[in-house]
């Protein structure tokens, strides 16, 4: 039997028209049959607000959703060979909620799928005290992968990479969520 873990999966685009959505319904359609986990949606897109009140209830709602989380997987598009404004930006909003917590990649882009954005991210995440996983699942030329329906041409290969980066998630979830529990943050952090 899994353990039951909090993954907070965080949208890593924040455009209009953002394909990130059809990656994030696809991951949502495999990822509750591979992972025991509950699910919270982050979304930097709710950053973007035309007034304050708004902005300042989504920041909460976000700060509560990364702090809840046990788990991180980002979804993350690659634009100019680096990760986006709007995710540094969340990123860099919320110190606290990644110390000691495992982070996992969903990347897409062009000929490179997004791995040289999570070569950065994994640098930034190292600096906050999470741990990267080694397994990612990357879409190159994703616009092609993916049909009008938002459902993955030829899915075998990415589908048996998404469950290994699930079982290495849950294992390092689970396990750093003991670890966390164990020694108080303040003791080493």
């Amino acid at each position: 039997m899994q353990a039951k873990f909090t993954l907070a999966l965080i949208y890593g685009s924040a455009r209009e028209g953002r394909f990130c959505d059809t990656v994030v319904d696809w991951l949502l359609t495999h990822l509750p049959n591979m992972l025991a986990a509950d699910i919270l949606i982050v979304d930097p897109a709710d950053l973007i607000a035309e007034s304050r009140i708004v902005r300042a209830e989504a920041e909460n709602r976000i700060a509560r959703n990364l702090a809840r989380a046990d788990a991180f997987l980002i979804v993350t598009p690659e634009y100019n060979h680096g990760y986006t404004a709007a995710l540094k930006e969340l990123i860099d909003s919320f110190y606290r909620p990644w110390w000691g917590k495992p982070i996992a990649f969903v990347s897409y882009g062009g000929i490179s799928g997004g791995l040289r954005a999570i070569e950065q991210l994994r640098q930034v995440f190292a600096e906050l005290g999470a741990a990267t996983i080694r397994e990612t699942v990357s879409f190159t030329h994703a616009v092609e992968r993916f049909d009008e329906n938002g459902n993955l041409r030829d899915p075998g290969r990415t589908l048996r990479q998404l469950e290994r980066l699930a079982k290495q998630l849950s294992w390092w979830a689970v396990t750093l969520k003991a670890g966390r529990e164990t020694v108080v943050l303040e003791e080493i952090a």
